[in-house]
């Protein structure tokens, strides 16, 4: 029947794609048919229908099945004006989809979710809807199944579980052209994916298709029918369903009756049967909104609840469709986008000027990726990739879309770009969807390209290559000259698009180019060597790294050739395959291609690209090539390659990241060259040291750029402003250098002249102390292993590394000195005595004095070193002599840190002691606290000599300076003590010291504590103890010293008390009033201290007589 349009508005249009008549309708042309239905897998069925005969297949189910995936069935019944009914049959059987493996990708989020759930081990992927489904079918929860003309339906159970009852699920099925069009189920499934109930449905149909009862669509049945049959059946229609139909039913009918109504305008009626239209858009049903629904809420949760994972997993099934050329892919990929682009934190972010975070960075790269591929499209239509450009162009316009180096909103100086040096400030941010508008303008139609994708077979043996834009290569195979970043792009779309085998050809042409490049490079410094090295001169010959660069170039590759390669490899019986391996050399694998692409690609001399993002990038991506690498085993071939990349990088001048001279900003090489060390060292020593060695240098730290580098004057300035903050990942960069370094140091041990050119090396390049630290600590540790001797000559490497970090450290904070000093002393006693000795003797160029007199000395002179080293008395006087010398040299320098530890050192050398303790006393006037004094006082006191301690301690009280409110300071002890050990040698002693004490202390209750003190003993118990010669008679308060004493601490108590008085508050008259008790006490002392006493009361009343509550308590207490 031919199309009509125009639906009435006034109705709810029934599910239906297109209206169905029979204009000129004869009931007699079609006597005999009726509708009765057949089995689909009846007679006429194909053979494999049910998977039992294997007779040739018939010419009209040949035609039928051909018809049924490519024509909508409306344009079959223009063609013809009458079908035959079992034509119709089998058009409409052959129009349900035949693989699975569209069902799954439907239902599932992998590819293959069949074979990778149905051990049931994993049990998040036996919940997939596809699994789900299998099982469900496989159980026979199937029921009901009918197909009628283009519909499907069914009853599904899932079957009762302890937590649920048995549900019973009605399911319907829309499809054309092999493809499902419409889902619909009663269970009211709310995701992206076909609910297990539709799966179920779907895999009967495809499984068992001579189960399934056919009929033809709805309106074939019903133009058959005579006016009382069809009034019977509508009758019959709405008894069944009164409920539902009825009020429908008489809408309709109210409408039919009325001769200007909408519906009788319109020719033909609804049928959801009866197949597509000719303007219906052939392709899977996805469920738009659930799409975004789901995209929404993953971005909403900010990467947590595993929604990261869960993007990534839509991303992998827009290439899956891709894959499968589903136009779903694009369609799936935009709404993905608007979704991204609707995010309200993009805006936040850019208001803020904050950067996003690393793995929503990652997402937005991937979607400017696949967006590479949608556009690169080799058999995309010119109206769709308008309509795409379009789209893109929106998104690309919008302020808040991220940049392609992940710099939004935190603009960094641009101080490295191909374009003159001011230029880069007119030049626009690129975004994430730059390349892919870029990519628009790109076309297959180029003959070259066209023959290299269309045959492995293309190839011109007689062709000369003489020049750089040659189609061909020195052995006649095919090279594509193109930006490699664009070239490689290509060949992900050729893959993403179902294109394998033309993926690999150009992969193949691509990695051609590239060695050929790399060899007339290499034959052009050659030539010029002289030249370029005398003048220094370097360039950076691509601005755009491969390693690092947005599109993933050499990844690509490497993949391409790896898994497309193998199954190739694998599968090379047919003429296709054969004639792709044709463009391999002889023994060459795609594998050692691969392996080859990945060594060009890492060893590249690149610049570090501007912005934190973009770096990190950097380095993620060689860190996953080199995991790519390992995985590889190396076999005699691949050995021969990495011989060969070896060479290359270290002869390629400019070219290479390895070669002689590189420029001071380009992308270091340590990652990738421990691996290529690692790799090379049991077939090829000296080439993996050589190589290794020049990849130790770090330009960006030295202080200038070469001075042949003219090209770029804003390059030759100081280091400092030029480091920070431009390279983000210094730190990553550093240990990466120190890995290599330790890497080489481990494979060198037992080879002394390896391991001092080893050592020169990190001398020269490593710029950070703990770095070199680590060196050392590694050296050590591979130099001690207990399962060997000592290697002594990487003991020393450990030594001269550690001695280094000192020399560095020496004049800069480092957290960590402590330990590196301690660490340089065990490994100098661990290489032997002379080596401890040598870092005594120039300790001034190592350590601090205090470092020298409390960690090295000490070290050296305890009992576990004596032991450790087997000394014999000769050789630990020797130690210890030195160790002497240091502590006393290390005293006259910083006395106050060091005098104690030397006077502790020097203990069993008389001399050495009568030094640091004349030291002391030159130093006690100027250069020391009487904190230390005290200490040092005290410490002669314990050592047995009274009178020294007590000349410090009268030493530290000049110092000392108590106000009258310190009745809590840190020195209250020394003092106490020092009037103790002066008490305890004599009256003169203590005579001596109590001017001091007035003189220094202020604070009233310290005062009346040594006064006390000074009264309960005999002086002099010391001297008594020796001399017998004490009287027993206690000091009197009204004669010297102690008078002078009493009358300080009754003066300190005054000027306490007025000063407490000038601010005191209510809160504190209790504690004055106790204060005042004590004073009272001190008084008393006194002789006539009991009239001195009212007297300072009466005075107090009189001058604070203001303060009547407080003047009120000291009445009541004291009178």
């Amino acid at each position: 029947p031919p199309p009509h349009t125009g639906a009435p508005p006034s109705l709810q249009q029934p599910p239906a794609k297109r209206l169905c008549c029979r204009p000129g309708y004869n009931p007699a042309c079609r006597q005999g048919q009726r509708a009765g239905g057949v089995l689909c897998g009846g007679p006429g069925s194909a053979p494999g229908g049910s998977g039992k005969t294997h007779n040739p297949e018939s010419l009209l189910d040949i035609a039928a099945r051909r018809v049924a995936e490519k024509w909508p069935f409306q344009r079959v019944e223009e063609r013809f004006e009458r079908i035959p009914e079992p034509v119709q049959r089998r058009i409409v059987y052959w129009s349900f989809p035949r693989s699975e493996k569209e069902i799954c990708m439907y239902s599932s989020f992998n590819a293959g979710g069949e074979e990778s759930g149905t051990s049931g081990e994993n049990h998040e992927e036996t919940q997939l809807p596809f699994l789900r489904g299998v099982t469900l079918l496989e159980g026979g929860w199937v029921d009901n199944v009918l197909q009628v003309g283009f519909h499907l339906s069914g009853t599904v159970t899932d079957p009762a579980t302890s937590s649920q009852p048995e549900i019973i699920c009605s399911v319907s099925v829309s499809f054309d052209r092999c493809k499902i069009t419409a889902v619909t189920c009663s269970c009211g499934n709310k995701d992206i994916f076909y609910c297990a109930h539709v799966v179920a449905l779907a895999l009967y149909r495809v499984r068992k298709p001579d189960q399934v009862k056919l009929h033809l669509p709805i309106s074939e049945t019903l133009f058959q029918m005579s006016r009382d049959q069809l009034q019977k059946f509508v009758q019959y229609l709405i008894s069944v369903h009164h409920t539902e139909v009825l009020p429908t039913a008489q809408k309709l009918a109210d409408e039919i009756l009325s001769t200007n109504s909408e519906i009788n305008q319109v020719h033909g009626a609804p049928d959801p049967t009866a197949g597509a239209s000719v303007d219906d858009e052939n392709c899977w049903h996805l469920d738009e909104e659930q799409v975004q629904e789901q995209v929404k809420l993953f971005l909403s949760q900010g990467g947590y609840h595993g929604s990261g994972k869960q993007l990534n997993l839509l991303f992998s099934k827009v290439r899956e469709m891709l894959r499968m050329r589903d136009s779903n892919g694009a369609r799936m990929l935009t709404l993905i986008t608007e979704q991204f682009m609707a995010d309200p934190r993009l805006a936040l972010w850019r208001q803020q000027g904050t950067t996003m975070t690393d793995k929503y960075r990652q997402l937005w790269d991937e979607l400017g990726a696949l967006w590479m591929c949608i556009v690169l499209n080799p058999h995309c239509k010119t109206e769709q990739k308008c309509w795409w450009l379009k789209q893109l162009r929106r998104w690309n316009s919008v302020d808040v879309c991220p940049w392609e180096d992940g710099n939004h909103g935190n603009d960094l100086p641009n101080l490295t770009h191909s374009l003159p040096q001011g230029a880069h400030e007119l030049r626009p941010h690129r975004t994430v969807f730059t390349r892919a508008i870029e990519a628009c303008d790109l076309h297959w139609q180029d003959r070259h390209l066209q023959h290299i994708i269309a045959s492995g077979l293309y190839a011109n043996y007689c062709y000369h290559d003489n020049q750089d834009g040659s189609l061909f290569d020195t052995r006649g195979w095919p090279m594509w000259h193109e930006h490699v970043p664009t070239a490689c792009a290509r060949v992900d779309a050729l893959r993403s698009h179902g294109y394998p085998r033309e993926a690999l050809r150009l992969a193949i042409a691509v990695v051609n180019t590239l060695r050929r490049q790399q060899q007339r490079q290499l034959e052009h410094f050659r030539r010029h060597k002289k030249e370029l090295l005398h003048k220094g001169i370097t360039s950076i010959t691509n601005m755009e790294g491969w390693v690092g660069h947005p599109l993933d170039p050499i990844g690509t590759l490497f993949s391409t050739l790896t898994e497309t390669g193998r199954g190739a490899e694998e599968g090379a019986n047919t003429c296709l395959d054969l004639s792709v391996q044709r463009l391999l050399g002889e023994g060459e694998s795609y594998v050692a291609l691969a392996v080859e692409t990945a060594l060009i690609g890492l060893g590249q001399q690149r610049v570090m690209p501007d912005g934190l993002y973009a770096q990190e990038k950097v380095c993620r991506n060689e860190e996953q090539l080199l995991a790519k690498l390992q995985e590889v085993e190396l076999d005699d071939m691949l050995v021969k390659i990495f011989r060969k990349q070896a060479v290359f990088l270290l002869e390629s001048g400019p070219y290479s990241g390895h070669g002689e001279i590189v420029h001071r900003e380009s992308v270091p090489m340590h990652t990738f060259t421990r691996y290529l060390f690692t790799s090379l060292l049991p077939h090829d020593a000296e080439l993996a040291y050589k190589i290794a060695l020049r990849a130790m240098r770090l330009p960006v730290l030295e202080s200038t750029a070469s001075s042949g580098d003219l090209s770029r004057p804003h390059h030759m300035v100081s280091v400092v402003p030029n480091r920070y903050p431009r390279w983000f990942t210094l730190t990553h960069i550093e240990s990466q250098q120190c890995e290599l370094a330790s890497t080489m140091l481990t494979a060198a041990k037992g080879d002394s002249r390896k391991l001092e050119t080893v050592l020169e090396s990190i001398q020269k390049n490593i710029h950070s102390s703990s770095h070199i630290f680590k060196l050392g600590q590694d050296a050590f540790k591979i130099a001690t292993l207990m399962d060997s001797l000592p290697d002594i000559t990487l003991l020393k490497v450990s030594l001269e590394l550690g001695l280094q970090v000192m020399r560095i450290t020496l004049s800069t904070l480092n957290w960590r000195r402590r330990e590196m000093v301690r660490w340089l002393v065990t490994c100098a006693t661990e290489v032997g005595v002379y080596a401890l000795d040598s870092i005594m003797q120039s300790w001034f160029t190592l350590f601090t004095p205090t470092e020298a007199t409390s960690i090295v000395a000490t070290t050296v002179m305890s009992n576990t070193t004596i032991v450790r080293l087997h000394l014999d008395c000769h050789q630990q006087e020797n130690l210890a002599s030195s160790a002497r010398t240091l502590a006393l040299q290390c005293a006259m320098k910083d006395p106050q840190n060091c005098a104690l530890s030397a006077l502790t050192l020097c203990e069993k050398d008389h001399i050495a002691f009568e030094t640091a303790y004349q030291i002391v006393l030159d130093a006690a006037a100027t250069g020391m606290s009487y904190t230390q004094l005290f200490t040092i006082a005290r410490y002669m006191e314990h050592r047995g000599y009274p009178m020294r301690a007590y000349k410090l301690a009268t030493l530290a009280m000049a110092h000392l300076n108590l106000s009258y409110n310190q009745d809590t300071h840190p020195a209250i002890n020394d003092v106490l003590w020092a009037c103790a050990l002066s008490h305890s040698l004599g009256k003169n002693e203590l005579a001596a010291v109590i001017p001091l004490v007035v003189k220094s202390v202020k604070c009233a209750t310290v005062l009346s504590d040594i006064l006390r003190r000074c009264t309960l003993t005999t002086p002099g118990l010391v001297s008594a103890l020796h001399s017998r010669r004490n009287s027993g008679k206690l000091m009197s308060l009204d004669k010297a010293p102690l008078r002078q004493l009493l009358d300080a601490t009754i003066g300190a108590y005054i000027n306490t008390t007025h000063s407490r008085l000038t601010h005191i508050s209510p809160r504190h008259y209790s504690e004055f009033i106790e204060f005042l008790g004590k004073t009272r006490e001190t008084f008393l002392m006194a002789q006539d201290g009991h009239i001195q006493f009212t007297q300072f009361i009466d005075n107090l009343k009189q001058i604070y007589k203001g303060k009547k509550k407080l003047m009120m308590l000291v009445r009541e207490r004291f009178g």
